[in-house]
């Protein structure tokens, strides 16, 4: 239970409280609005505190970003598990707390000694840490999903501000599915890690969607293909992966391999070469032939005809006899078929060579070939050893490919199965835990009986989503109704949790809680929450207005035993919680 807040603030009052129910009283002027009373009488800021003070992070919006209260330490005194403990927190060095008074030796993670103040100092995060685990035996926060203490411990100090009285089960308007499940199965009694393991199958159908989704709109296109083309691919590449790495294993070095491949390549220039003037050569004996055939002699008539000619056209000139003339014409057709048999013997002569140097050339050549052929350069083996590298990350990329597209194809089957284990999983759960779920809902029953005739009943349901939890209400839902059972399902679990030992030992209402109810149910749920506090041995502090106390309020119950001695008021400056406004 909480005996102290306090606050070195030296205007703040000092909340002091009791065993039961603790109602602390708030004076309301006529001229106040909604909006001015958090930050004039203060009641909303003592849950608000005590957030601080159990290890909430200071939100925008919170009041202990105020500039007036950075420097200000706000303590609490409470009973952590079966220890007093006191311990401070102030704004400006929200990561630490201040351990002021209080045994800690069995806490699971220890405090410090800072050296500069000699303080006993404990992190926030560790802070939490012992928290959770000597107010609810939590697990180790390591694995996802897994309930910790700052939302468990919300439902036992809901916020209007973070609309904590809208719905039974959620002590945040946005509070996750997982959240609600895992958190509200582990304060009743079930078996959380199911609808953990629940939760972990939508976060997979979730990746699953959207890889379809991002194959349809071609983002994946190349990367999620259907099964059968990838398991075509991957055979395909693999196997050249193979041959390839079989190739490298038999692959031999030859140092000269670069030299030979020029010197390969120059006798193949030099053999063209010699082609070429061979086939120029044998063109030329192809002509020359052509002349020598056409180097005939005149015939004798003809050559007579000619010397008649000269002597007709050149009178008086001696002419030759023409026995000379035709020795001579002789002669030099003679002379000129020697010169063109010449010139055909040299050209044949340098074909027979040239033929030579070719069979020399070509024997080279292919001796260097077979060289070539056998062996290879470094720089071949490194390109090989490249493309096989290549390959072996094309092979390891389709196996990924063809491992996302099978995950996608069978998914939905695999996980539609699992869905079903998880199902018989939490039937099997819940009939295991019905005595669990009776005493949750019979102690719902009883509040919401007591309140109303016909209120609602607390329905535990097993779905295909997991854990379903539900507050069944006959007839039209009033807000008062509706707050009224988030008071039933509070004091539900105040009860659960003091037969398994395990909760904070305290419960607290902001006066929004009340908002729109009856005040004959105001009257009947103090006098439950009362009842309960001392059945349970819990605490019940509730903050209302002063004219919101109901007139109806049976004989039997002390409603000036249960005030905390604090009085606020918004009449007066000093009159709220701080002694000052702000905001």
């Amino acid at each position: 239970m909480i005996r102290k807040i306090h606050s070195s603030l030296p205007s703040f009052k000092t909340l002091q409280f009791h065993d039961g129910l603790n109602i602390i009283l708030a004076e309301k002027t006529p001229s106040a609005s909604e909006r001015q009373t958090r930050n004039r009488a203060g009641k909303s800021s003592i849950v608000e505190i005590i957030h601080f003070l159990m290890g909430g992070n200071v939100k925008k919006g919170s009041i202990f970003r105020e500039e007036c209260l950075q420097d200000f330490s706000f303590g609490i005194d409470f009973d952590l598990g079966d220890s007093p403990i006191v311990v401070e927190r102030t704004p400006n060095k929200k990561t630490l707390l201040n351990i002021v008074n209080g045994e800690y030796e069995h806490w699971p993670a220890k405090p410090t000694s800072d050296d500069k103040t000699d303080k006993t100092i404990i992190s926030n995060k560790l802070w939490k840490y012992n928290l959770g685990k000597l107010m609810f035996g939590l697990p180790e926060p390591d694995e996802i999903y897994a309930p910790t203490f700052r939302p468990v411990f919300s439902y036992f100090a809901r916020r209007q501000s973070e609309g904590g009285f809208s719905n039974p089960f959620l002590y945040f308007s946005k509070q996750t599915t997982v959240d609600e499940q895992v958190h509200i199965s582990f304060l009743i009694g079930l078996d959380w890690t199911i609808p953990q393991k629940w939760q972990k199958i939508r976060d997979r159908e979730k990746a699953i969607k959207a890889l379809k989704n991002a194959a349809k709109d071609g983002a994946f296109g190349e990367i999620v293909s259907n099964t059968s083309d990838l398991r075509t691919q991957l055979t395909i590449t693999e196997d050249r992966a193979e041959r390839l790495k079989l190739n490298i294993n038999e692959f031999r070095i030859l140092p000269e391999y670069a030299d030979l491949e020029i010197e390969a390549s120059d006798l193949t220039r030099k053999i063209n070469q010699l082609n070429d003037d061979n086939t120029i050569d044998r063109q030329l004996i192809a002509d020359l032939v052509e002349s020598l055939d056409q180097e005939i002699p005149p015939s004798h008539d003809h050559l007579g005809k000619i010397y008649e000619e000269a002597g007709i056209v050149l009178p008086g000139i001696a002419l030759k006899r023409f026995e000379e003339v035709k020795n001579f014409h002789e002669s030099v057709i003679e002379n000129r078929r020697s010169y063109l048999s010449g010139e055909i013997d040299d050209a044949n002569r340098r074909i027979a060579k040239r033929e030579a140097d070719i069979k020399k050339y070509e024997d080279r050549r292919s001796q260097i070939m077979k060289i070539l052929h056998s062996h290879g350069a470094l720089d071949h083996f490194v390109e090989l050893q490249q493309e096989l590298t290549r390959l072996e990350t094309e092979v390891e990329s389709l196996r990924k490919r063809y491992s996302t597209a099978e995950r996608i194809e069978t998914g939905k089957t695999d996980l539609d199965l699992e869905r079903q284990q998880l199902l018989r999983r939490l039937r099997q759960d819940h009939s295991e835990q019905e005595e669990t779920l009776k005493k949750a809902i019979l102690a719902f029953e009883r509040v919401s009986h007591s309140l109303y005739e016909v209120a609602g009943n607390l329905v535990i349901d097993k779905s295909k989503n997991g854990p379903h939890f539900e507050v069944k209400i006959h007839g039209k839902r009033s807000r008062g109704i509706s707050n009224m059972q988030v008071f039933c399902f509070d004091m539900m679990l105040m009860e659960l949790c003091a037969e398994r030992g395990i909760g904070p030992g305290f419960l607290i209402h902001d006066s929004h809680l009340f908002d729109g109810v009856d005040e004959r149910q105001v009257a009947k749920a103090l006098k439950i929450g009362a009842a309960n506090a001392q059945r349970y041995n819990f605490q019940y502090i509730v903050t209302m207005n002063e004219d919101a106390v109901p007139e109806s309020l049976p004989s039997d119950f002390d409603f000036e035993k249960c005030l905390v001695p604090a009085r606020l008021t918004d009449a007066t400056e000093d009159g709220g919680l701080f002694g000052i406004r702000f905001g």
